[in-house]
């Protein structure tokens, strides 16, 4: 019995280029064939997806680190975690050029299986070009899960096209496994690497050979164990990746040594056409270049820059993660009433003791720790809760400090620390920036994933004067904390993203840079002295990435009521305002969330009023 004539994991290009003749062979005559399948799938990405997740493949595909890429074989399938960081634009690329008589594909590559012959015909297609970083404060108890993602987070051309597939039948899908007339696509040990580099003709300007503009890029500045990666977008909108966050990619990957060759050791005439044309561009113009008659790329409001050590994935699939993309494979609870309550009783217990027994500051760490941002209304961000816990020292933080870093680190998947000095802020680089020399977003420590955790430590904080920049970073952290915006410095303009970051602030007394959400003095009555086992931390991380995402409703005689209590609670205390009864409604909502319930009561509502009177209570006392 003759095998498939291609191998998804060692030749995936063997399925997408069998799948394009075939489709193009089944065309109507009377229309152009390769220009039917411009931004269109022809059926290629439906194979990966049912070899990826309904015959369970997703676990056979390496993942790209600094191990693996000593070993991957380009033109492999690979995928690829990480953090959208910029944004590249648009390339056009020669997507299909005739051979003779009959149609190929260079779509998901960088090079054209042949050499182009003298004005061939062509076609230029377009896509989309993203550079993808490690998750920044990506903790080291992530697992790469193996488990099948749910369908509406699976993104490819073909979820975006509701049009028929070109030829895409299932007839055709199984004339695939008769044998292959063309021997390069057959699989075998060696398969992989066939003629994709014998023939040097590149079909991209910008990841290849463009000229190098110093490390400001960006690029490749991720260390020895987080390579980041140069990502192809192809038949997706732009607007379905946004900046900061977080994706996995599952597509074809190329890293060629030969591109990196300088054009000084090269008699190639095509390296001649580099040196000019490309130093020095305004960010504006078109860059068009063109190798041997073989190929045209083209990129718009982008300078070149030196990304030869950059890995390139060019994308079949992808999917954007959440939280629970990262617990363990093997984690499975049911979120039944009992078992979150449970889960509830015992995460509460170990935050107390972490805690020296301060079971309210417990309390409210654990409606911090399930805060999100759930809608930008204007200037209002709803559903953070930022949380500054005062009467820490230099030498409590060193304890209770560490412990609380340190257990938030084994709970949630990002998270990020910042000891705040004067000097900190004055040097630190928080705003991310545009190079436009180099037409480069350059990160800056506040460009965050979505859904990071940041502890800002103040008890080392002195007297003194704050800079310019000082003064500029204490300003972009607190816009972080009221409004979960992050102001972007594009050079001749300023531009505010969008962000949902929790802060937790650790303070001598209230702080005076941050004003918290929340200001609770910390009171601990003993020395933490805790460990968890490796069941309760899964436990804890699948409760809190579920509870978290948990929808909140409030019934309308629910509304009625809360209504009804919020005019006795201001004729009680006619100090309460609009913004402390809406954070009351806040934390309402995430106290129904902990007890893995989607709709408020009044029960979870008094919780809340008492939480807040032995607050202020703890804060008459302190002031006293």
């Amino acid at each position: 019995m003759v095998g498939l004539p291609y191998d998804f994991l060692t030749n995936p290009l063997g399925a997408v280029r069998q799948t394009f003749e075939k489709s193009v062979a089944s065309s109507p005559t009377d229309v152009d064939p390769a220009a039917i399948f411009r931004g269109k799938d022809w059926g290629a990405v439906d194979l990966f997806h049912d070899f990826l997740f309904v015959k369970g493949g997703l676990a056979q595909v390496p993942s790209i680190d600094a191990l693996s890429m000593r070993w991957l074989e380009p033109n492999t399938l690979v995928r690829f975690r990480g953090m959208v960081q910029d944004m590249l634009g648009n390339e056009l690329y020669v997507g299909a050029f005739k051979d003779g008589s009959s149609w190929r594909t260079n779509k998901f590559t960088d090079f054209s299986p042949i050499q182009l012959p003298p004005a061939c015909e062509t076609q230029l297609w377009e896509r989309h070009l993203f550079h993808c970083v490690p998750v920044p404060g990506q903790n080291s108890w992530v697992t790469e899960t193996k488990s099948i993602p749910s369908t509406q987070n699976v993104s490819s051309s073909a979820s975006q096209h509701e049009g028929k597939r070109g030829r895409g039948s299932e007839d055709e899908d199984m004339n695939l496994n008769e044998e292959s007339d063309n021997g390069d696509l057959i699989s075998s040990p060696n398969a992989k690497k066939q003629k994709e580099h014998e023939n040097t003709c590149s079909s991209s300007c910008l990841s290849d050979d463009l000229m190098d503009h110093g490390n400001d890029s960006g690029l490749g500045s991720g260390d020895s164990n987080n390579p980041t990666c140069l990502v192809k977008i192809y038949d997706l909108p732009e607007s379905h990746l946004k900046l900061n966050d977080v994706f996995e990619f599952i597509g074809i990957y190329t890293f060629d040594p030969v591109l990196a060759v300088h054009k000084d050791d090269s008699d190639d005439p095509m390296f001649e056409l580099f040196e000019d044309p490309t130093v020095d561009l305004p960010p504006s113009k078109v860059v068009i270049m063109r190798y041997d008659l073989s190929c045209i790329a083209c990129v718009w409001n982008l300078n070149p820059f030196s990304i030869h050590h950059v890995p390139r994935l060019h994308c079949l699939i992808c999917r954007k993660l959440d939280a629970q993309d990262f617990l363990s494979n093997s984690l499975v609870f049911e979120s039944l009433s009992t078992v979150v309550r449970g889960i509830r009783e015992s995460l509460l217990s170990h935050l107390t003791a972490i805690l020296g027994n301060d079971e309210l500051a417990a309390q409210y760490l654990l409606l911090h720790l399930l805060s999100r941002v759930r809608a930008q209304v204007e200037v209002m961000s709803v559903g953070k809760l930022s949380l500054n816990l005062t009467g820490f020292t230099r030498e409590s933080a060193s304890i209770f400090g560490h412990q609380l870093t340190g257990v938030i680190q084994k709970l949630l998947p990002f998270t990020q620390d910042i000891t705040l000095t004067l000097d900190y802020l004055n040097t630190a680089t928080l705003q991310p920036r545009r190079n436009n020399k180099t037409g480069r977003l350059v990160a800056g420590v506040l460009q965050l994933a979505q859904g990071t955790h940041l502890t800002i430590n103040e008890t080392c904080m002195q007297s003194g004067t704050l800079s310019s920049n000082g003064i500029e970073n204490a300003r972009l952290l607190k816009n972080l904390l009221e409004l979960q915006k992050v102001e972007y410095d594009f050079e001749y303009y300023k531009l505010e993203m969008a962000a949902d970051v929790q802060l937790l602030i650790l303070s001598e007394a209230k702080s005076s840079i941050l004003p918290a959400d929340l200001v609770l003095p910390f009171s601990p009555g003993s020395v933490p002295a805790t460990n968890a086992t490796s069941e309760d931390l899964q436990a804890w991380r699948w409760y809190l990435a579920t509870m978290r995402s948990l929808p909140c409703s409030i019934e309308p005689e629910m509304n009625l009521t809360l209504q009804d209590e919020m005019v006795a609670s201001m004729q009680e205390d006619k100090s309460l305002g609009c913004a402390e009864l809406n954070r009351w409604l806040t934390m309402t909502e995430l106290m129904s969330a902990s007890f893995g319930e989607k709709n408020l009561s009044l029960e979870h509502w008094q919780m809340i009023k008492e939480l807040e009177r032995l607050r202020k209570d703890r804060l008459k006392e302190k002031a006293r």
